[in-house]
């Protein structure tokens, strides 16, 4: 199974398609960022201007399309910050399931907190030691203190770099002055909640987030290998500090000419490592460890503890349609064995009439899943449980489906009992009409299949027709009695016949051979009304 994790921060946008392992383990296998600073302007303006609004989303569509070419299951979105307190926050929200299809969840500080902290103590493996995670955003930066089994302490404080800087910064360089009021600042909304966790005591501190990643590889002169991540690099705390003070004294144009800080992180990079110093000062760290992995590692993780059921069906249904409609099947609580007989008995039904119906691969398919989802309309109530299970499939989140094959497949299982499809029904008839004639032959076959497993025994072991001068005849073989399903054949052959404009008639007898139990043999047969007799000879095996 493939999932791609989206992170709609204030600084930047950053997804990852990750790979799940049969051990709920993952693997990065791409990996994309986009720095748009959505939260510019916003956090003290509460509004996304539209020209944030419309990079956010050119950025999702695109990372959007990657997820789609690495054929990823599921795509999970979050924003943070910037989204969460800006007044027209929703806006983005709207625009990105109305033109894109996406999800997006907004989640609170606390959220982001914990999840940083899932995402950092499995990239690490601190196992049972005590740390402290630090991750500095755009917007906001959050702290934790825990295990790798959990968060014990977790805040979100609003001291992003992109706020800071537009509140604190405006000289450059930064004057002595306003590096004061910022600091001052920083030991005011973090001073209990750090001097906390030092009394509990941890082992390390360990850094998320490109903001801390860029600084702790400039302090230290360190570079990943083709300019990618760094993970575990210890850099000393007394390194970050003299980064404070060089940074503090150069201009934009000096920190731009600096080898190894990208020119896009170059007018917050003071502010940043004036932030960092001082939390690490006031924790007394002596270093910091640094760790690519962050919130949207933390999305994966999570998704993965929160699917395990969902994640184990898709190694079995590797398709996402068959998978999709399990999953809404097993929701609901069909009877999977009732459900599988009715689809293997319709499939048998619509091979061995191929040359009457002469539909397709593609209508075939659609029987499939009709047959099976006939019933999970019994999850609502019995009464009327054929249109519930209508309701059900067309609001079920079915994936890989146009709404055109929704729809269809809604009214397959529709019209397994009860009247057949009639035009004064208005999503039928709303149908074009060669579909109507597909709903109508389809729902006659799960009609079908539902009465030759009335019993829900799975009587019926084999099925095989040919086509004769007096209409169809199909031969079933059983494995015992099977005199109530070709009484409810019988009752429920009308509107195939009809369907298929030629008479149909059913034999049975048990299945013999070494494996039969010992029984009198008996064959009964039962003539469905016919309408107009068809000569082609076709003949097939049950499925």
């Amino acid at each position: 199974m493939r999932i791609a994790a989206i992170d709609v921060g204030s600084n930047s946008v950053h997804m990852i398609v990750c790979r799940v392992r049969p051990d709920l383990s993952f693997e990065v296998v791409d990996r994309e960022k986009d720095m748009i600073r959505l939260a510019a302007g916003v956090l003290s303006r509460r509004r996304l201007p539209d020209a944030n609004l419309a990079a956010a989303l050119e950025s999702l569509g695109k990372f959007k399309r990657l997820a789609e070419s690495h054929g990823v299951d599921e795509i999970v979105v979050a924003a943070t910050s910037a989204v969460r307190e800006a007044d027209n926050g929703s806006d983005l929200i709207t625009q990105s399931r109305r033109q894109l299809g996406l999800r997006m969840r907004v989640i609170s500080g606390q959220e982001e907190a914990r999840l940083i902290h899932l995402a950092a103590a499995y990239a690490i493996g601190i196992g049972s030691a005590r740390a402290v995670t630090i991750d500095i955003g755009g917007g906001s930066t959050e702290i934790t203190i825990g295990t790798a089994a959990r968060m014990e302490f977790g805040r979100s404080f609003k001291l992003g770099v992109i706020r800071l800087a537009e509140r604190f910064a405006g000289r450059d360089p930064l004057s002595r002055g306003d590096e004061g009021r910022l600091v001052r600042h920083i030991h005011r909304e973090t001073a209990g909640f750090l001097a906390q966790l030092r009394r509990r005591g941890f082992h390390r501190v360990i850094g998320t987030s490109g903001t801390i990643q860029a600084l702790g590889q400039l302090a230290t002169g360190t570079r990943a290998p083709g300019g990618g991540d760094v993970r575990r690099l210890n850099v000393p705390a007394s390194e970050i500090s003299r980064l404070r003070r060089k940074l503090v004294e150069l201009t934009l144009d000096e920190r731009l000419k600096l080898s190894g800080l990208d020119p896009r992180r170059a007018d917050l990079a003071p502010v940043g490592a004036i932030l960092l110093d001082t939390l690490l000062e006031r924790l007394g760290a002596d270093d910091l460890t640094l760790c690519d992995f962050a919130l949207r590692e933390g999305l994966v993780l999570d998704y993965i503890r929160r699917n395990i059921k969902h994640i184990r069906t898709a190694e079995r249904y590797p398709d996402v349609r068959r998978r999709s409609v399990i999953e809404l099947g097993e929701r609901c609580g069909f009877l999977k064995d009732h459900a599988g007989q009715v689809a293997k008995l319709a499939l048998a039904f619509f091979d061995a009439t191929g040359k009457q119906h002469k539909l397709g691969a593609r209508e075939r398919e659609w029987l499939e899943y009709g047959a099976m989802l006939h019933d999970i309309g019994t999850h609502i109530s019995y009464d009327a449980h054929h249109k519930h299970s209508y309701y059900l499939i067309r609001h079920g989140g079915l994936r890989g489906f146009d709404p055109e094959e929704v729809e269809v497949i809604g009214l397959v299982a529709r019209y397994h009992r009860q009247a057949p499809p009639k035009k004064s029904h208005e999503e039928y008839s709303a149908l074009p009409r060669a579909l109507r004639r597909t709903v109508k032959i389809l729902g006659a076959f799960v009609r079908l299949a539902e009465g030759l497993d009335r019993s829900h025994a799975q009587v019926v072991r084999r099925l095989s027709g040919v086509a004769t001068d007096e209409g169809l005849r199909f031969r079933l073989v059983t494995k015992g009695d099977a005199e109530l399903e070709l009484w409810a054949a019988n009752r429920h052959a009308e509107p195939l016949a009809r369907a298929l404009r030629t008479e149909i008639r059913f034999e049975a007898a048990p299945r013999t051979g070494p494996r039969a139990r010992p029984r009198a043999k008996n064959v009964a047969e039962f003539t469905a009304p016919k309408s107009r007799r068809n000569r082609r000879r076709v003949t097939v095996s049950g499925r």
